[in-house]
């Protein structure tokens, strides 16, 4: 019973129509639902990920009307996506500079080339060339030729006051192992595996103990969720408890099941299954073109749309 990997990363925007456009034609990902938060339905939830909307490529908004955040520890601190080879990196970056948007030169950073840059609401990203390795889904509609479009969550930076207690997290509760280190300014970065490892299923965990907690707000991330197969559920769940983790107990979020709970530093994590899918309620074809409701809040579907702003 292993983690295979990041599922999603869920970040909060207070400005919804210009996320939706920088994430899609900006960066070239395909919203693939448009749904609500279904614990506060005034929010809209927006789902962007690959041409398929797989498992592990999905990045996803909450839309809350929330001053900026304030930057510091116990937070994830970096998202990566990534792309395909060198020149991919150099594509991206001339992109983003045609685009505006702000970035810094490419690095290699733990053995490879990356490209860091933000949204305009100072969403902290990275791109992180992955080799090509595994499989990817280009999107026929985006923007960004194929062979260099995101294909998928890279490794998620975690920044934590008390480093002990959350590695003990990582590898007793939920069996990540210690790969490797690597520097960088602030300091040294512990990098976590997860299953057969690689870009799409790492966690860099880096210990700043000097900084003020970060609090949360437009720019921030709310928490990152790990892949697990659909039928390791409840052995999880079980796990969980057989820990004395505090969590939320089983929640099925209709397009997949998930299990949370934080860590001891206060980072929200989330356990989700690769499955039932995106494609639930919608064909593949048309996914993220209406707002899709599950069906415990389809009766509520004139009122939860009258109080969403419009995209």
């Amino acid at each position: 019973m292993q983690l295979t990997g990041i599922h999603h990363l869920t970040a909060i925007t207070a400005q919804a129509a210009d996320n939706l456009a920088f994430y899609t034609r900006v960066l070239g990902l395909r919203l693939v639902k448009k749904t609500v938060n279904q614990d506060d339905v005034s929010a809209y939830h927006l789902f962007y990920a690959d041409g398929l909307a797989s498992p592990g490529t999905d990045i996803t908004f909450f839309d809350w009307p929330a001053p900026q955040e304030r930057r510091g520890t116990n937070s994830i601190s970096r998202t990566a996506l990534r792309v395909a080879g060198p020149a991919a990196i150099d594509w991206w970056r001339e992109h983003l500079a045609r685009q505006g948007v702000t970035h810094a030169v490419p690095v290699e950073r733990d053995g490879r080339l990356t490209l860091d840059f933000e949204d305009g609401e100072g969403q902290r990203l990275m791109l992180v060339d992955d080799g090509g390795a595994g499989e990817a889904h280009p999107w026929a509609q985006s923007p960004v030729p194929a062979e260099h479009q995101i294909r998928g969550l890279g490794p998620i930076r975690l920044s934590v006051a008390q480093i002990a207690r959350t590695e003990a997290v990582l590898t007793e509760v939920l069996g990540m192992s210690h790969d490797r280190d690597y520097e960088l300014p602030e300091g040294e970065v512990r990098v976590y595996r997860m299953g057969a490892g690689g870009p799409a299923a790492e966690i860099h965990l880096v210990a700043e103990p000097k900084l003020a907690p970060a609090r949360q707000g437009a720019g921030a991330v709310h928490h990152v969720a790990f892949r697990i197969p659909d039928a390791d559920y409840d052995a999880w769940a079980d796990r969980l408890k057989q820990r004395r983790v505090p969590s939320s107990g089983p929640v099925d979020r209709y397009y997949f099941r998930s299990l949370y709970f934080r860590e001891p530093n206060g980072i929200l994590f989330e356990i989700a299954t690769d499955g039932p899918g995106f494609a639930t309620d919608e064909p593949m074809e048309t996914l993220g073109e209406r707002l899709a409701l599950p069906p415990f809040l389809e009766g509520r579907r004139a009122e939860i749309e009258a109080g969403l702003k419009p995209l």
